[in-house]
């Protein structure tokens, strides 16, 4: 049994939502993938660690989804056993009169992550072709230029191509981006949501904007499948995951991004000969004592 999902869920010519499962279907158990998932974050551990020792790329991903999708417990379960010295989590909200002030993508680039390091977006400057799309209102609040007198074609026409320059840039600057849609079903979200107001350990997770938005679902999966069509490039790929099994989800993610640091080409730092004559004295003198 094949049991390396990468290349399975990759966005890779025209993306239909409507085509795209919500839960997967294949012979992998929840135990085998709780094995898997054990498995493959000794790996990402060690590749994480390779990656911050060779100190010139970074990695970017990018998790975008609906509420209660998942993303906050997949950065929990897939990340939970990196040094956390080397990964930064930035989970961004509705923006601050000055983030407003700016262009949409300024804060993004303030959290990017430093080579050696791998930076997680939950949420990101999607929002600005997702949330802001389904919500144009939201757009009044940055302070746009004269010459933008509609949020009309034009106007998602030219945020797609800045945010696919903004992720050309990253790429030819060493900085790797994937980019990671958990995709939930209408009635899984509903459950979830039932399960955060059932469970009083859980009622913190809900919000009462929750029910507004779940109204707009299929406003929202057209937004996606439009943004995905328009910015899936090699250089900064989607992958669009079955969300409705949680498990499942972390497994693909995980080897997602595992294959993805491994087509880095990293290296641990190479000693030059003085260097390693230098810790060949210091043994020397360490054994002596």
């Amino acid at each position: 049994m094949d049991t390396n999902f990468t290349n399975d869920f990759l966005v890779d010519g025209k993306f239909s939502i409507k085509k795209a499962s919500t839960s997967y279907k294949g012979k992998l158990t929840k135990e085998e993938g709780a094995e898997l998932l054990i498995k493959e974050k000794e790996k990402l551990r060690e590749l994480q660690e390779r990656l911050y020792a060779d100190g010139s790329q970074s990695l970017l991903v990018v998790l975008q989804a609906m509420d209660a999708a998942g993303k906050d417990s997949m950065i929990e379960h897939v990340f939970g056993g990196v040094n956390p010295q080397g990964c930064n989590v930035t989970s961004f909200k509705t923006p601050s009169s000055k983030e407003y002030a700016h262009d949409f993508l300024w804060r993004h680039y303030l959290a990017l992550p430093q080579k050696g390091m791998i930076g997680i977006f939950n949420r990101s400057h999607y929002e600005n072709v997702l949330v802001c799309k389904v919500h144009p209102e939201y757009n009044l609040s940055e302070k746009t230029w004269s010459s933008v007198k509609d949020f009309d074609t034009q106007f998602w026409e030219n945020r797609y191509e800045s945010i696919r320059n903004f992720e050309k840039h990253l790429a030819q600057n060493g900085t790797t981006v994937i980019k990671i849609f958990l995709n939930v079903s209408k009635d899984e979200q509903k459950k979830r949501l039932l399960d955060r107001i059932n469970e009083p350990d859980k009622n913190w997770k809900f919000s009462t904007g929750d029910l507004p938005e779940r109204a707009l679902f299929d406003q929202y999966m057209e937004a996606y499948e439009t943004a995905i069509n328009e910015t899936s490039k090699n250089h900064a790929p989607w992958y669009v995951l079955p969300a409705d099994n949680k498990w499942f989800a972390r497994v693909a993610a995980v080897q997602i991004i595992i294959d993805t640091l491994e087509k880095m080409n990293l290296k641990y730092p190479t000693l030059s000969d003085k260097e390693k004559q230098g810790l060949m004295d210091a043994k020397k003198t360490l054994e002596s004592e």
